[in-house]
């Protein structure tokens, strides 16, 4: 199956659901009036691009309509994509892997497919000829280290584990001197997602980005935040709540051929300013997909 195949299958949920509400309205399409601002404004909401995300969009229209001086459906409809794709326009959407090793820390909730998104990463690294290690840093559940073992073995990546329960930095600075000795050149760092426990959390990320910095202080690095995209609003709310505690660059929403809350992929970047990097799209090796603005708007209207 092909990249764009791939995309329309993932999102096909969503974009029924979408076709029910965006697509009959400008199916029936009479003209740009206070009445189709408010129906595309609650479509838009019912698709889970969210409340605030929905109204600047809608606004932005408003204006676009009124200085370009639009009158068709499709006019109108094509200027909603645009201001779509500029809104998940945000920051690069590409890893930095300029040193060696780079550093990608990936974090979220458990449950959201951290290990398994891990795993897809890996083999993709894998298959453009870098050498992948992947350090199993979340100790605190019991099958993690092993499930990235079977993820490692299936990508050919090497892995770094240490004893459940054991220190998550020491198994990060154990990474660090595994990669150096073997030619790394990417480490992925598995962690652990409990954000109930926020402060925990947050010492323990504090303390490995602390070994990163002290081992490898000059390292491209990135910080992925893995939401599920089946939870919809609030993936959202998530994904306030790690930016505030790690530094977030990127993330992946996993998924998305599970849900018809396609529309939070808009809402997360236009509410955190943080690029969509990649797209979960089923539960082969090869169904994480780089995320592609113009395909991704394109296919949902």
């Amino acid at each position: 199956m092909g990249f764009l195949e791939k995309i329309r299958k993932g999102l096909s949920k969503t974009k029924q659901a979408m076709s029910h509400s965006l697509g009959g309205l400008f199916a029936s399409f009479r003209g740009v009036d206070e009445e189709f601002y408010d129906e595309l404004e609650e479509s838009m909401i019912l698709a889970d691009i969210g409340v605030e995300t929905s109204m600047k969009a809608v606004e932005q229209l408003r204006e676009t309509v009124k200085s370009r001086k639009l009158r068709e459906a499709e006019e109108v409809q094509t200027a909603l994509r645009e201001i779509l794709v500029e809104m998940l326009q945000v920051g690069d959407p590409f890893l930095n892997l300029d040193t060696k090793p780079a550093v990608i820390l990936v974090i979220g909730v458990n449950g959201v497919g951290k290990t398994t998104t891990i795993g897809k990463l890996a083999n993709q690294l894998q298959a453009e000829g870098k050498k992948v290690l992947l350090c199993a840093a979340d100790t605190f559940r019991a099958a993690a280290a092993d499930q990235l073992e079977i993820w490692a073995n299936r990508s050919g990546a090497d892995t770094v584990r240490q004893h459940e329960g054991a220190d998550p930095a020491s198994v990060v600075y154990d990474a660090i001197a595994a990669a150096r000795a073997r030619g790394s050149d990417v480490i992925i760092v598995d962690t652990a997602g409990r954000l109930h426990n926020k402060a925990n959390l947050m010492n323990e990320l504090g303390k490995i980005g602390r070994i990163i910095d002290r081992e490898l202080p000059d390292c491209a690095k990135d910080v992925l935040l893995v939401l599920d995209a089946t939870t919809g609003q609030n993936g959202l709310i998530q994904a306030r709540e790690f930016k505030k505690i790690a530094g977030v660059t990127g993330i992946v929403l996993t998924k998305l051929d599970g849900t018809a809350k396609g529309g939070i992929v808009i809402a997360v970047a236009d509410a955190l300013h943080v690029p969509v990097k990649y797209i979960g799209v089923g539960e082969g090796i090869d169904d994480l997909m780089p995320f592609e603005p113009d395909t991704f708007v394109s296919e949902l209207i």
